[in-house]
């Protein structure tokens, strides 16, 4: 392709089931908001697309979970979703949502055109029916055994283990999500997407994608060489759009059939609304496509929304499909069930104006290539040694000084040296490797690159210490100084797709042109000029303390030991006792009046309980939850005829019942308030 006139930029739509989470931002939407912001910084014609994906079966599953509507379901998380979204800085030009008007009937036409063009085949074939729950069960309504991996907990419609998108009957020993039983096979009529009719097609323009990323080339052919498959664009369901046929009653179209046509249909709500011919951004060729993903959307926009496309026949097909691989959270694959996920909607109320700590900490450690590992330690340290200690250092040592030698207006410079010089030609290489690096769909190397000129700056200030030349040479501090605001300047322009709230506080304190470009800095010898006045200078960045980072790591631990709670298997009931037997138990009420550690082991202490009719000794396994200080006079449950045993030497005269709390430690069972030592538990 030429140069391209516009482009149209697309960011996966996300489920309303659930929040965003870093895992769906360092995937998607940081990079695709960094390619579209500088493209706009390049003065190029961009539609940034994206709206949520309402009508997957997530979302009545998880409307039956928390007992109410789909539609509470699909605004709640709509809501905090497109807030969030906003509230980071995510540049869309539009975000919908495929509940509105404007998609049904866009997807509803979709299908009209293939139907009539005869791009469907019509099919009565056998699918999994849970009689108990009256339905038949698609996608996320049934689990089994992934037919590729061997993973037990794979969708009917697509393995998390692998990735592998498949039909629910090609699942292992399914069973319904909903009642748990082992469903039927009950004939319906769908119709299908021919997909090995597209196959030659496929082939062809997949393999002239020599710019595409090695992890996306390598599914899409995995999936060609096995073989493509009819992919049934219909499922039997009461949630999402009806297929506009009149012998299709009780039928909605299939969710990766109509989430991608979200794209287009909120692409008509943003030309609608600023006066834009919305074709033009899907059917000219002089259009760049690109479409954000994560891994396990590959197969949906490299394989079926472009034969979708194709068989349509007027639509331009995508130019790149740069997908990243997953972010894992502190070792463990990020999880919205779990609730193993740093959430955004909770970032920005935990972390406020800290937008860009995140962003480029997911950029800089983005997972481009394979699987990546967030942690706190380490968003700790991108903060604190990175944007703080390199970037904001420099930034307000440049206006510290400008301030207090020159009361903040940018100083003549006079005659510039060597290095001077060979600073200011650097600077203006800048926005060609960075630009290069984005490009590329590197942005983890380009955010690096912005680093790299702050260090730069930083380098040029340490060289020439105008803190100790304004003693000898005021005449050349007010060039070294006139230099390192070139460098601030061009730092403000560059950092505006990776950081942009920090950009923006940075033109404010310079008082920069806000039509300062991209190019301008190349083209430009002088980006802030002599006498410009410029802002009392303020923090970018603040450096976050270790207690703050704590915190974080405690809260996933208590999610961690909730989950290892709910795995827990309830033990089955004991054998059956006669009432008789159960009178033979003494559990009487004590108090503990002595306690102490027994040497040489780490879950025993030695008791001395007042247990009404005697004091006497007990052993118990309690030590890892309660220190010996901290019991003494608590008053618990003992099994007083238990046969004495002697454990580490010491004769135990009883035990002590204890139960299980969610957070895996033990908790004495005691009386509800103080009562008299020996009184019997019945």
């Amino acid at each position: 392709m030429n140069t391209p006139k516009r482009y149209t930029i697309t960011a996966a739509l996300p489920y309303t089931n659930g929040p965003i989470h870093i895992g769906h931002l360092a995937g998607v939407y940081v990079p695709a908001d960094i390619y579209a912001r500088y493209l706009r910084l390049k003065g190029k014609d961009v539609a940034f697309i994206s709206g949520s994906d309402e009508h997957g079966v997530a979302i009545p599953m998880r409307a039956k979970k928390e007992g109410i509507s789909p539609q509470n379901i699909i605004d709640k998380y709509h809501t905090i979703i497109k807030k969030s979204f906003a509230d980071f800085g995510i540049s869309f030009d539009n975000y919908s949502r495929t509940s509105a008007e404007i998609h049904h009937k866009t997807a509803s036409d979709f299908f009209t055109k293939l139907y009539n063009d005869g791009e469907f085949i019509e099919e009565t074939s056998a699918q999994l029916y849970d009689a108990e729950a009256d339905q038949f069960l698609a996608d996320r309504f049934i689990v089994g055994t992934c037919p590729k991996c061997g993973f037990e907990e794979s969708y009917g419609d697509q393995c998390e283990n692998c990735g592998t998108s498949h039909n629910a009957t090609d699942l292992i020993n399914p069973k319904s999500a909903i009642t748990g039983n082992v469903p039927t096979v009950k004939e319906t009529k769908h119709w299908f997407l021919p997909l090995d009719k597209h196959e030659a097609f496929l082939k062809n323009w997949v393999g002239n994608k020599k710019d595409w990323k090695p992890n996306v080339l390598g599914q899409v052919n995995s999936w060609i060489n096995d073989g493509l498959r009819p992919r049934a664009v219909t499922r039997d369901l009461d949630w999402g759009i009806p297929v506009p046929l009149k012998d299709a009653e009780g039928k909605v179209l299939y969710v990766w059939f109509d989430a991608p046509i979200g794209y287009i249909s909120s692409t008509k709500e943003w030309a609608a609304r600023e006066g834009e011919n919305w074709e033009d951004y899907w059917k000219k060729d002089d259009t760049k496509l690109v479409h954000f993903i994560g891994k396990d959307n590959i197969v949906f926009h490299c394989i079926i929304f472009p034969s979708m496309l194709k068989a349509h026949g007027d639509y331009i097909l995508p130019d790149n499909v740069p997908a990243n691989e997953f972010l894992n959270l502190e070792g463990n694959k990020l999880s919205t069930s779990k609730n193993w996920a740093v959430w955004l909607h909770e970032y920005l109320e935990e972390f406020p104006n800290q937008q860009d700590v995140l962003r480029y900490t997911l950029t800089a450690n983005a997972p481009e290539s394979k699987d990546n590992d967030f942690t706190w330690k380490d968003f700790q340290a991108k903060n604190n040694n990175e944007l703080v200690a390199i970037f904001g250092n420099f930034i307000n040592r440049v206006v510290v000084l400008t301030n207090k030698y020159y009361t903040g207006i940018v100083p003549e410079p006079n005659d510039f040296s060597e290095i001077d010089e060979d600073v200011l030609a650097a600077v203006k290489e800048f926005p060609n490797i960075i630009g290069k690096s984005i490009e590329r769909y590197r942005f983890r190397e380009a955010s690096q690159e912005l680093m790299n000129l702050a260090r730069l700056g930083n380098k040029y200030l340490a060289d020439e210490e105008p803190w100790k030349m304004i003693k000898v040479d005021a005449e050349r501090v007010q060039t070294i100084m006139f230099v390192a605001l070139q460098i601030s300047a061009a730092l403000a322009v560059l950092a505006e797709p990776f950081l942009p709230f920090t950009a923006s506080k940075l033109k404010g304190i310079l008082n920069l042109d806000a039509n300062l470009s991209w190019e301008n800095i190349t083209e430009k010898n002088v980006l802030i000029d002599a006498n410009h006045q410029i802002e009392k200078g303020e923090l970018l960045f603040s450096k976050i303390e270790d207690k703050t980072i704590d915190a974080q790591i405690e809260k996933l631990e208590a999610t961690k030991i909730a989950n290892e709670q709910e795995k827990k298997v309830v033990a089955p009931q004991k054998e059956t006792i006669d009432f008789e037997d159960f009178t033979k138990l003494d559990i009487r009420i004590g108090t503990i009046l002595e306690a102490e550690k027994v040497a040489k082991t780490k879950k025993l202490l030695k008791l001395k309980v007042d247990v009404g009719i005697d004091v006497r000794t007990i052993v118990s396994g309690i030590a890892e939850s309660f220190s010996p200080e901290d019991i003494i006079g608590q008053q618990v449950s003992v099994l007083v005829n238990l046969a004495p045993r002697k454990i580490r030497g010491v004769e135990s005269q009883g035990m002590i019942l204890m139960t299980d709390t969610p957070d895996g430690k033990l908790a004495f069972m005691e009386p509800g308030k103080k009562v008299k030592n020996g009184q019997e538990v019945s």
